[in-house]
């Protein structure tokens, strides 16, 4: 059996991380009839604006073929000269257009989905070149529907050329009475109007095909909810370890705390709910400060351990509760609570022995 996740185990949508991965190796949704909508809109504007003058320089060039056959030697040194200027000619006047249409062509990805820089989609695979895969590939549904719909636009091109150049059928008698100019004139206007009418249909076709190659594009990189929890383990790390390391540290900080209430002056309570272990040395320290608290259970356990080591424990609800919300570990008392806690401590110390600086 295939450790592949069937397609309908793949429910959830993918997650940035995959569609970045997908990026990086070049599988973006890539709609091709936009591609040729772009083509076909950059040559419609090439043709308006550069057309008129690219039909000059045709017709200065062909006008001699035309107008003075009879001119032209036909020995072969000569003919070989005519043809050789003649393609340097064509060349030169097709260049311009030939480099922007490269450009465009080029510029027709980065429209789509910016610019994608995926060198691992160059990366030599020995798998592409298995005839076998490669007939596979050709005979899924995506091919069959890519060959539907190329049939489908020649059809549509075709009757829309067809539809076009019938009403110019009745000019062919008369097409010999015109010089080269006009008949230039007259197939450049006839290119252009069935350019036209070929955007219009394609930008439908163009817009349909984008949304739906888009859609096949979230449904092939969709993933199973295993594969997100996998994906959530390796970017966060396992639940259930950072939960045990969680509860690591916090039973070691709880550790540390116990420590250091054998070392407080009292052990503040509400009586059973909350439990503060307070500490003042005078020599060291501009404030008491807390250096255990907690609560129910905690709270229990700090009184056991103050009873066993003789710390004063002293009953004051409001105090407990106050501090307890507002003083983290090791922190100083708020000065709100210095009469308060100045008071416990005076009156620990006088049962102790111990007398409270002067302040």
């Amino acid at each position: 059996m295939s450790d592949e996740p069937d397609d309908s185990q793949k429910t959830e949508d993918a997650t940035p991380k995959k569609l970045s991965q997908a990026r990086e190796r070049g599988n973006v949704a890539r709609s091709m009839e936009i591609n040729t909508w772009l083509m076909l809109f950059a040559g419609a504007i090439l043709v308006g604006t550069m057309g008129p003058g690219l039909m000059d320089d045709i017709r200065l060039l062909v006008t001699g073929f035309v107008e003075h056959p009879h001119e032209i030697a036909m020995d072969s040194g000569n003919l070989g000269d005519l043809m050789s200027d003649t393609i340097r000619g064509v060349a030169k006047i097709m260049a311009g257009p030939v480099v922007l249409m490269v450009v465009f062509a080029l510029a027709t990805g980065v429209v789509q989905n910016g610019f994608v820089f995926s060198p691992k989609a160059l990366e030599p695979k020995l798998e592409k070149l298995s005839p076998l895969k490669g007939a596979k590939k050709f005979a899924t549904s995506r091919q069959y529907v890519e060959f539907v719909k190329g049939l489908f636009k020649i059809a549509i091109v075709g009757n829309v050329a067809v539809l076009l150049l019938i009403p110019e059928l009745n000019k062919i008698d008369t097409l010999l009475t015109y010089d080269l100019g006009s008949i230039l004139e007259l197939v450049y206007e006839l290119i252009m109007r069935l350019v036209i009418y070929v955007l219009m249909i394609l930008a439908v076709i163009a817009f349909m095909d984008l949304v739906f190659q888009r859609m096949q594009h979230q449904k092939q990189l969709r993933m199973t909810k295993q594969e997100i929890k996998d994906e959530f383990k390796q970017a966060e790390g396992d639940p259930h370890i950072k939960g045990r390391l969680r509860q690591i540290r916090m039973d070691r900080a709880r550790q540390r705390m116990m420590q250091a209430v054998p070392e407080a002056d009292v052990v503040v309570t509400n009586p059973t709910h909350f439990a503060i272990a307070l500490s003042y040395k005078p020599e060291d320290m501009e404030a008491p400060i807390v250096v255990a608290k907690g609560q129910d259970e905690i709270a229990r356990k700090i009184r056991e351990v103050a009873e066993e080591n003789d710390i004063t424990i002293v009953e004051n609800k409001p105090l407990a509760q106050a501090l307890f919300k507002t003083v983290e570990i090791g922190q100083d008392v708020p000065t709100e609570h210095y009469k308060a806690v100045a008071e416990i401590i005076s009156y620990v110390w006088r049962i102790k022995g111990r007398v409270m600086p002067a302040t």
